[in-house]
């Protein structure tokens, strides 16, 4: 479905890069697809469980390497043991591109090779708080795709939680990326508008959100 107002592709920040509509309908229907039999294993979807106990009310399986907080893993000793889902080929191209197309350099893009992906789920009430990625050791850009509802991402600044920040609204299909002075933004959603999702994407509510990243880890990094 077409915006009634466009909405241009915008530099939030320096490295930190808006491109709406960038993902079709139909290949929203695949990564939906995709990441619904990831949700199914062999390490299952969750809620996952904080050093302090509570549980993040987003639900989230990962590919490639297993994140808990706040470290990466061959195998998910937090949920059942098992060793995640391969990152495919497909989804390296695909970060491939979302580089080229937010920054038009061929080299970054070429050089960018993605062995994570974190798959997240948020219904009407799921929130996440303002936080940084880098429990990876490579600095190389965070591709972020969404489908389903749209959400208010806020985009903060490197030094604190609180304000600076500027609010985007991410709809269906839409990519950010982030990375050079923006890497390490504090970022976050504080709300989900619950029943804007397009059926047509195959989800009929909820928002899903996958983040690529570039751990920068070998397995002896990680003991496995």
């Amino acid at each position: 479905m077409s915006a009634l107002i466009p909405r241009p592709a915008m530099e939030i920040a320096p490295g930190a890069v808006h491109l709406p509509g960038w993902l079709t309908l139909e290949q929203q229907r695949e990564l939906v697809a995709a990441c619904r039999a990831w949700a199914t294993g062999p390490v299952p979807i969750r809620h996952t469980r904080l050093p302090r106990g509570g549980a993040m009310s987003v639900q989230t399986v990962c590919i490639g390497w297993h994140w808990q907080p706040y470290r990466y893993t061959r195998t998910a000793g937090d949920v059942n043991g098992q060793r995640v889902a391969a990152f495919p080929d497909w989804m390296v191209r695909l970060g491939r591109r979302a580089v080229l197309d937010a920054y038009g350099d061929e080299t970054a893009a070429d050089g960018y090779t993605p062995d994570t992906a974190l798959i997240n789920f948020y219904d009407g009430q799921a929130r996440l708080g303002m936080h940084q990625d880098k429990d990876e050791k490579s600095s190389a850009p965070v591709v972020s795709l969404s489908s389903g509802d749209t959400c208010v991402f806020r985009v903060g600044n490197t030094r604190t939680r609180t304000r600076p920040y500027t609010d985007v609204e991410l709809a269906s299909g839409d990519l950010f990326v982030f990375g050079g002075p923006s890497r390490y933004v504090y970022h976050g959603v504080p709300k989900v508008y619950d029943g804007t999702a397009d059926p047509a994407t195959g989800l009929e509510s909820g928002r899903l959100n996958i983040t690529m990243r570039v751990t920068g880890l070998t397995d002896e990094d990680a003991g496995r």
